[in-house]
């Protein structure tokens, strides 16, 4: 298993906490974004920028990811993406993307987006917070339990 990390928008907060994770279960990550970002350094962890534009993190990332691979992301688009090449897709605060609840994930955000096109204004996400990176650790740590082979 490899972990891919869409690198743009990766909130600070989790960065600590998915460097201690990698070193933890000696995993291979590959972080993936338009700009340089640092998680941390690590042999484990390489490091790649793609061009600027509309969706070149989340296509090299499709490219390149594998059956049970993890990806961390919060783009519903690239997690549905991941999911049919039978991967696995977290998001930043700590909702597993399951084949089960991807379509109502990716109808909310196309019913959320048709509203803002029409000039409705909605309300973002909230801002993310502690609680939200409690989430994502226990959720990551779920994850990497029951999917990480101990020797």
């Amino acid at each position: 298993m490899k972990l891919f990390i869409d690198g743009d928008a990766f909130p600070n907060l989790l960065k600590p906490i998915i460097y201690r994770a990698i070193l933890r279960v000696n995993l291979d990550t590959i972080v993936i974004a338009n700009k340089k970002i640092d998680i941390g350094k690590s042999e484990l962890i390489e490091y790649r920028i793609v061009s600027e534009g509309m969706d070149e993190a989340d296509n090299k990332i499709v490219d390149e990811v594998c059956a049970n691979d993890l990806v961390i992301t919060a783009d519903i688009p690239l997690a549905a993406r991941v999911l049919e090449k039978d991967a696995h897709a977290i998001d930043h605060r700590g909702e597993l993307y399951t084949k089960d609840n991807i379509k109502e994930y990716l109808a909310m955000r196309n019913l959320m987006q048709e509203l803002r096109d029409s000039g409705e204004i909605t309300k973002g996400p909230a801002p993310f917070s502690e609680k939200d990176s409690q989430k994502f650790a226990n959720q990551l740590n779920n994850f990497l339990q029951k999917y990480i082979k101990k020797d």
